[in-house]
């Protein structure tokens, strides 16, 4: 897919205006002095970070449910995974599950 066609040989402008090199300098400007950044996260963002200490993975529950599909004993509960589903997406939009 061809993008820009007046782009030609290196160092020549092209439609975005200006060489690839002074777009480059100029997105990486430095910001003025005394200038501070400032970052905010979110509730969600800080309970994300909060919840690594607890990883919600069991290498061991895993590895029977592994052995369990290798027996052919493993069987999918179909209804229990779509109630879980609407109850997370629920959660997730803030309004309660369907009765």
């Amino acid at each position: 897919m061809k993008i820009d066609s007046t782009t030609t040989a290196a160092g020549a402008t092209n439609a975005v205006g200006g060489s690839p090199e002074a777009r480059n300098r100029s997105s990486t400007a430095n910001p003025p002095a005394g200038a501070a950044a400032e970052v905010h996260l979110s509730e969600l963002a800080g309970q994300l970070q909060s919840s690594g200490e607890a990883s919600p993975f069991d290498a061991t529950r895993v590895a029977e449910i592994k052995q369990a599909i290798t027996d052919g004993r493993f069987t999918i509960n179909a209804d229990a995974i779509a109630d879980r589903l609407i109850a997370s997406a629920s959660e997730l939009l803030g309004s309660p599950p369907p009765a």
